[in-house]
């Protein structure tokens, strides 16, 4: 019972070597970013203790050295994409400004590793060292903000889900290596014959007040849902 409480339950739980034996010739990092460079080459799927150790140049048992399992290999390569974020900044001005800058920068990284959705959806809540320091950064952010320390948490929640979900939908409208065949125009001329039909009013009646639809610009949606929900999350309503 003594061993199983002590065990570690996390691959950052263990030390990254044994305080015996000779030196490592890898560091965790390193794997991870192999791995993450075959995931991105290859997709999720592809990547496997054995692919990673042909990658690499050894033998899938020298690996199990470092990480002892594939599912600790996913969790350093989710970690490792966190990493990426630049955190650097100073918080303490337009809190919002700041969080969707923050959220740019993640709807940036899931465009970068198109996997890394699927890789989150699967492993669960596991917060490595880079993941927690994007979080106590952005809480750090939300500092001068309204709204309780759950409210906050929520917020934050709410600003991955966005910046996942608007990334899958790049990734659905321009396949890797693939030109752009979306037409936004044609789509709303499309639904706006539909609604003038007569058999769908209130569409009809929300075309007819909102007018022309700006231009495609997923960015420029991407801020403004934000810009509206997360004050409205925390209790100040739309800035």
């Amino acid at each position: 019972m003594a061993d199983r409480e002590t065990r570690p339950t996390t691959v950052w739980s263990r030390p990254e070597r044994g305080a015996r034996g000779p030196a490592p010739e890898r560091s965790r990092p390193q794997i991870a970013a192999a791995a993450l460079a075959l995931a991105d080459a290859e997709g999720l799927a592809a990547v496997s203790m054995r692919a990673l150790a042909q990658r690499l140049g050894t033998g899938p048992a020298s690996l199990y050295r470092y990480v002892g399992s594939r599912d600790e290999l996913l969790d350093l390569m989710a970690d490792a994409v966190a990493g990426e974020l630049d955190l650097s900044g100073a918080t303490g001005g337009d809190w919002l400004d700041d969080l969707v800058g923050l959220a740019l920068q993640s709807r940036d990284a899931h465009v970068r590793h198109p996997w890394l959705a699927d890789l989150n959806d699967r492993r669960g809540e596991v917060l490595g060292p880079h993941a927690i320091d994007y979080l106590d950064h952005a809480l750090g952010i939300l500092a001068p903000a309204p709204g309780t320390a759950g409210q906050k948490l929520e917020a934050i929640g709410l600003l991955g889900g966005l910046a996942v979900l608007f990334a899958r939908r790049e990734a659905a409208a321009t396949p890797a290596g693939a030109p752009s065949t979306g037409d936004p125009a044609g789509r709303a001329a499309h639904l706006a014959a539909v609604a003038a039909e007569g058999r769908h009013p209130h569409l009809l009646a929300a075309l007819t007040a909102a007018g022309a639809p700006p231009p495609a610009d997923r960015d420029a949606l991407f801020v403004r849902l934000l810009r509206r929900l997360l004050p409205a999350m925390l209790g100040q309503g739309e800035p």
